[in-house]
């Protein structure tokens, strides 16, 4: 990010980002003139820069002034809207400015004092793309919104949410002018109710964080082996038999449709077919492809069950379930799943092979059946059932294919290679590999993922057809307690990647910076993403080991990818999530700032100078390391002595050896003395040990201890 002088300027172009167009568009030029009278005026009192940018995702061009709107006194509101005005924008307005007077009422319209004032031409269009562009200027005698659409004035307004700073006289508005517009159309989150169901005020508030940080779209994944969690009043076995741990009634799918709709979010549904079908089969078992599913699946995995695709009966069903199912939800998008069906339960069943053979789905050159083509038929049967509704259908990359109708939207989670293939035969296409949150990487790793990187090798008019991206959360290890805790702030990171332009997410340090903050706001906003890890290890802690068990925990993250599958301890349905796992971060901010403090110590050491700062970060690190070793003295008589939390002692006592090696080494660097062999190989066998997980747990300080320790 450049610095150049004032007022300080933060400015991306966004040509050349994908096919995204540029931000200077007709709707803005009516401000073209009186921005630049506003730079002028800004540039006259600037100063000195103010504090580094709170947004994200950053915005494409923003302009920061030395003015400040002090938000003592409330805004009054004035919404120029059109003939047809959308129905989110005033309430959104109203929420906004709750919040940036703390619950206050916005003053009537005609008093006097600063104005929060919002002009915009249409409602908009939620499946469009450049519905989302705004202009938003702060100025000391108030706030200007110009959108050409509401959900433009939509995105402004999480952007104002963000902006407010504390000084010495209270909460105040910086002076600045923002320019924005989204790189992609389709920026979502995939929310996964059918292995955890999720209630109601779940969904609600991944809706909030989702609106917060500009997301679009959430993919609500309503069908799965484990569970259908859909009402339906046509085929009501589905609910009974395999919505028993929950299921959304249709007043409340229409509920959530709605509270989506006035944040200016999309709910495109999934039912996945023809795998993934447990359920479906358990409900009604002539959809099946053999007889051995009895009941709803409650393990875990890639059971590989499928419906059969050779009966009419089976499509006669699913055509009254997704009309149903398309009648609730008014998306023009409707995703079909498609996923991980080896075809298995097809080759096993002598009348599908014969289906096969008898319509010469055979694998070219050879006389074996091949599945992939019985599920394009599937897939062409599926998709002019949904066509006729009006719906465009959407699946995973497996089942791309040369002889799919191009009209169907491919979304990779496999790969970057398989959305590179689907745009090259002529499909839009999503990407979520490099998204998937529950593998419980970094918020760097998901950052770096990009749908159309700068060594893409699609040309224009190619990358034109790549729509987004979305994360994707599954529930496995998810309930409705802890997923928000699995889902921010991480997904934020994703909402930057895919609305910023491409040259913005370069700095992972500001990142995180800008995390923190998101991550305060969220928490103000009613998400539990924090207070929910919070409570889960007040209950599980003994007396008087909070502060202990805490401590531990904060340095913990899950095992990474799906690891945690096959480390003793078998996963169902019905397995609780209340484990100190469970409690852990799926990114542990205190693991992260340490590695932070030891690159820094380790620079300072390299540096001809030694720089001032170094003896305090020395002082920092010891003071660290001295906790983590009184830690384990504290906390492990309480862990054995607890059956719940003792296969967590092992963790415990590798952080406190781990520290106490770390703390030898610290010693050696402050005198300048090398590491001895005989110290390097008991400190390599710390090391190694700290690396093992327990409890399907891992220390997250041992890269950054090996790098301090020289390993």
């Amino acid at each position: 990010m450049r610095q150049p002088t004032a007022p300080r300027t933060e400015k991306v172009n966004a040509a050349n980002q994908g096919g995204a167009p540029q931000i200077f568009r007709p709707w803005a030029c009516v401000f073209v003139a009186s921005v630049l009278a506003i730079f002028g005026g800004m540039a006259a009192r600037a100063q000195a820069p103010p504090p580094p940018s709170p947004l994200l995702p950053q915005p494409t061009e923003l302009h920061w002034g030395a003015g400040r709107l002090p938000l003592k006194t409330a805004l009054r509101l004035q919404i120029a809207a059109p003939a047809a005005p959308d129905p989110a924008v005033r309430p959104a307005a109203l929420r906004t400015l709750a919040r940036l007077h703390s619950g206050a009422p916005a003053r009537p319209a005609k008093t006097p004092g600063p104005v929060l004032q919002i002009r915009y031409g249409r409602a908009g269009q939620l499946a469009q793309p450049n519905e989302e562009r705004y202009s938003l200027r702060v100025t000391p005698g108030g706030v200007l919104i110009d959108a050409p659409t509401g959900l433009g004035v939509l995105r402004a307004l999480a952007t104002l949410e963000q902006l407010p700073r504390f000084g010495k006289t209270g909460r105040y508005l910086p002076e600045a002018d923002v320019l924005d517009q989204p790189r992609f159309a389709w920026r979502g989150l995939l929310v996964d109710p059918a292995r955890h169901f999720l209630p109601v005020a779940v969904v609600k508030r991944t809706l909030d964080g989702m609106a917060a940080v500009k997301l679009n779209v959430m993919h609500w994944h309503l069908c799965d082996d484990q569970g259908f969690q859909v009402e339906s009043k046509l085929l009501p076995r589905l609910q009974q038999v395999a919505g028993a741990t929950g299921y959304y009634t249709q007043a409340q799918v229409r509920e959530v449709v709605a509270y989506a709709a006035a944040r200016g979010i999309r709910v495109v549904p999934e039912f996945d077919l023809p795998g993934h079908a447990g359920a479906l089969a358990a409900a009604y078992p002539r959809l099946a492809s053999n007889d051995s599913i009895k009941a709803v699946p409650t393990r875990w995995g890639v059971l590989n069950i499928a419906l059969d695709p050779t009966k009419p009966t089976t499509y006669a069903l699913l055509d009254s379930l997704l009309t149903e199912m398309a009648g609730l939800f008014p998306d023009p998008y409707f995703h079909i799943g498609g996923d991980e069906n080896d075809g298995r339960q097809w080759r096993h069943n002598p009348l599908i092979v014969a289906f096969m053979r008898d319509n010469k789905m055979l694998k070219a050159g050879t006389a074996d059946v091949d599945k992939h083509q019985l599920q394009t038929y599937f897939n062409r049967k599926i998709l002019a059932l949904l066509t006729a509704r009006g719906k465009t259908m959407v699946g995973w990359d497996e089942i791309l294919g040369p002889d799919l109708p191009k009209e169907v939207v491919i979304q990779s989670w496999r790969g970057a290679k398989g959305l590179n293939e689907a745009v090259r035969l002529g499909h839009r296409a999503l990407l979520s590999s490099g998204y998937y949150l529950d593998l419980n990487y970094p918020a760097a790793t998901y950052y770096a993922a990009d749908p159309l990187p700068a060594t893409t090798p699609l040309d224009m008019a190619q990358q034109k057809l790549v729509l987004g991206g979305e994360a994707a959360m599954w529930s496995e290890f998810a309930d409705s307690v802890i997923y928000e805790s699995r889902v921010w702030p991480r997904a934020a990171a994703v909402a930057e990647r895919l609305w910023s332009p491409q040259a913005t997410t370069q700095d992972v340090p500001d990142l995180y910076r800008r995390l923190a903050l998101v991550s305060a706001q969220l928490d103000a906003l009613g998400l539990h993403h924090r207070r929910a890890p919070a409570q889960l290890l007040r209950q599980m802690a003994p007396a008087g080991a909070l502060g202990p068990l805490t401590a531990l925990a904060a340095v913990l993250e899950p095992v990474k990818e799906y690891k945690r599958h096959f480390q003793g301890f078998k996963y169902s349905t019905q397995t609780p999530l209340n484990r100190l796992v469970d409690a852990a971060p799926a990114e542990s901010e205190v693991a992260r700032q340490f590695g932070t403090a030891v690159d820094s110590v380790l620079a300072g050491l390299a540096a001809p100078v030694r720089p001032p700062a170094l003896a305090r970060q020395l002082v920092q690190l010891r003071i660290q390391l001295l906790r983590w070793q009184a830690n384990d003295a504290a906390l492990q008589p309480l862990l054995l002595a607890t059956p719940a939390l003792s296969e967590y002692a092992p963790l415990s006592t590798r952080l406190g050896a781990l520290a106490t090696v770390l703390l030898e080494r610290l010693t050696q660097l402050e005198a300048n003395q090398p590491a001895m062999p005989v110290w390097q190989l008991t400190a390599r066998a710390v090391l190694d040990d700290a690396q093992l997980p327990a409890g399907q747990a891992e220390l997250a300080v041992v890269k950054a201890a090996r790098r301090l320790a020289g390993l």
